[in-house]
This record gives C-alpha cells, sequence and structure tokens, in this order.
C-alpha cells in the first residue's frame, strides 16, 4: 500500500500517525526456512541485507508477512548513503558491509500473522494492535528487529515531522478503519518537511539533444570557502531557457567548483549527466528541497527564485547542516529498546 504525498497532516479521529523513516521500503515474508525480503517495486533485497535474513531467522515465528523499512545507523541517526552502498553487486562487498554497517528493520505493518492468517481485510487499526503483539512475543530477542512507534495524537505527529531531517522523512497519517490494499494511495497521506536555500549555480548542463540549458548545478561554501556541488535543478520554464542560457553561456569559466565537483559516470549516472559546463560563481538561486544527507540534495530540487540581492559567498553549508538529537530515542519504546537500556546499564 502507498501514500499520497500532502502537504500538511490530516487531522481527526480517524487519523492514526507514525514517523516517515528514512530508508527502503521491504515486504517480508517468511514461510519455514524460507526468508525473503522484496522492495517496494518487488525487487529481491534478500541477498543485499544477508544480516537481516539472519535476524528473521531468529524469529521463533515460522510464518508471517511483514511491511516496513530497511534503515541503517550512524551514530544517532540514520544514514542513506551507508544504506545505498548495501546495494552492491559484489558478494564479498555486501557481506563485508553487512558487518561494517549492519541494517535495522522497523516494522510498521503486520500483513500475515504467526498462525497464518492473511490480515490485509482487518482495518489498519486491528492491524496495528495485532503487530505490536507479535512485535512482543517476536522481536524480544532480536536486536536488529523494532517496531515504528505509532500514535493517535496530532501534536506529537506534528513534533515528528518538526523532527524531520535526520533519522526521520517526515511523516505518514493512515485511516484508522483502512484495509490494505496493494497499490492504492488513498488511505495513506505522507508530508515530508519541506525547506529552502540558497545556493551558487556553479555550473549547468544543456538539455537532452538540445542547445537549450536543461538543468542547474547548485554549489554551497564551507568554512575554507570552497565550493562543493550539492546537488541542481532543473525547473527552468521553458519561456525563459534561450535567455537564460545566453546569459549562462557567457559566464562560462573553470572551475566551477572549487571543492566537490560533478562525478564522471558511474554505476547511477550516464555519459551525458557527467557533461556538464563550469561557470563564475556570480549566480545565485533559492531552491526547494526535501533532504539533504551525504553533502548533497537527495533528490532533484525545485526552482524558487533568483537571488540577485545574494552575495554568492552567503550561500554556506551551515542552511543545510543536519539537525542534532537521539531521533533513534523514538525506538526506545518497543521491546528492542528495553533491552538495549538495559543492557546499557548492567
Amino acid at each position: 500500500m502507498e501514500a499520497l504525498s500532502v502537504e500538511d497532516i490530516p487531522h481527526g479521529p480517524e487519523w492514526q500517525y507514525e514517523p516517515k523513516w528514512d530508508g527502503f521500503r521491504c515486504l517480508v515474508f517468511r514461510d519455514g526456512e524460507n526468508i525473503d525480503l522484496r522492495s517496494k517495486s518487488g525487487q529481491p533485497f534478500a541477498r543485499y541485507f544477508p544480516d537481516l535474513v539472519a535476524a528473521f531467522a531468529r524469529v521463533p515465528a515460522r510464518s508471517f508477512v511483514l511491511d516496513g523499512e530497511i534503515v541503517v545507523p550512524h551514530g544517532n541517526t540514520l544514514s542513506f548513503d551507508d544504506l545505498l552502498q548495501r546495494i552492491h553487486p559484489a558478494a564479498s562487498r555486501v557481506t563485508k558491509l553487512a558487518a561494517q554497517t549492519p541494517a535495522l528493520f522497523i516494522a510498521f505493518d503486520l500483513l500475515v500473522d504467526a498462525e497464518r492468517r492473511a490480515l490485509v481485510d482487518l482495518p489498519h487499526a486491528e492491524r496495528r494492535r495485532r503487530l505490536e503483539a507479535f512485535a512482543e512475543r517476536q522481536f524480544r530477542a532480536v536486536e536488529q528487529l523494532r517496531l515504528s512507534p505509532s500514535a493517535d495524537d496530532l501534536a506529537k505527529a506534528e513534533r515528528w515531522l518538526t523532527a524531520a531531517g535526520g533519522a526521520l522523512d517526515g511523516v505518514v497519517a493512515k485511516w484508522r478503519n483502512a484495509p490494505y490494499r496493494s497499490r492504492d494511495r488513498s488511505a495513506m497521506r505522507k508530508i515530508k518537511q519541506i525547506r529552502s536555500a540558497d545556493c551558487v549555480v556553479g555550473g549547468f548542463r544543456y538539455g537532452t539533444d538540445s542547445k537549450l540549458v536543461g538543468s542547474l548545478l547548485l554549489g554551497l561554501y564551507d568554512e575554507a570557502h570552497l565550493l562543493h556541488h550539492v546537488g541542481f535543478t532543473s525547473g527552468i520554464k521553458a519561456q525563459t531557457r534561450e535567455a537564460l542560457t545566453k546569459r549562462l553561456e557567457r559566464l562560462i569559466a573553470p572551475p566551477g567548483f572549487t571543492g566537490k565537483a560533478p562525478g564522471g559516470p558511474s554505476r547511477w549516472s550516464t555519459k551525458r549527466s557527467s557533461e556538464w559546463c563550469p561557470l563564475k560563481p556570480k549566480l545565485v538561486v533559492e531552491v526547494c528541497y526535501d533532504h539533504f544527507t551525504g553533502d548533497r540534495f537527495r533528490h532533484g530540487t525545485r526552482l524558487l527564485r533568483w537571488r540577485p540581492d545574494k552575495a554568492p559567498a552567503q550561500c554556506t553549508l551551515d542552511q543545510v547542516a543536519p539537525k542534532r538529537g537521539n531521533l533513534l530515542a523514538l525506538l526506545d519504546g518497543v521491546p528492542a529498546g528495553r533491552r538495549r537500556r538495559a543492557a546499557l546499564a548492567s
């Protein structure tokens, strides 16, 4: 089941709220000795997360289907970059990373219980009750399996949304009376914390098979005044592309970025995406973004406006500094969290 993206948290007694974790959505199927992990699109995850397969093998229940999120902890928060590194083709690398950056599975729905009963037609509130009972019994001895918190309180959901930007990607609202329906967005809402930042335009790329600008390459200065490439924006109005292209071409000059620069082709990019034109650091834009991790914007940003009133030197990385605080402490309300505190105390 998927979620419809909205700007505001829905409110009312018909809604239940959960944190939106910053990871990979995953369905877990167990049938005896067979344990299968699948992405939202149905792609296999088990070979990339052997540590989680081993964790689910320690669960007493011999049959179940869970819906949840795979995450990789980093200190008191999560690292999406470490999570991305786990999707690696080499088996030796997968084994090494499983030991170096072990993953957690955060469960938020139970679709088939330990007695092999399908629960998808039950309302969400009842599935949640059964999931909590399942986690209390089955996750007790397995540190890598956690239960995502849930709340009926809108104020708590708003606090989760305010805290988004570290371990959290936002908030999910679920209709309490809804059954579980695959590929249906009518009963779930996702709300992300949207922010803006002023960035230097350190370069640009032409559009595919075009002589007009396709995207702007964004930069932010560090404390040493090095300009680092942090992402791109492509929301340029069609009627402005020709004039903007001429303006940019007049500013073409190396190096464009004096710190981290756009990289070459990789398994994540194409030859075209590595070709770019460096610019003098003269132009500033304000962009809207949802996540900044690993020294760059996670997704493409939305161009809000040009900032001729802003000096490029004012566009610094402290605008996007991650929020501090132990957001993983939200998981300490579940059985695994109580075990961890007891172990630390002893």
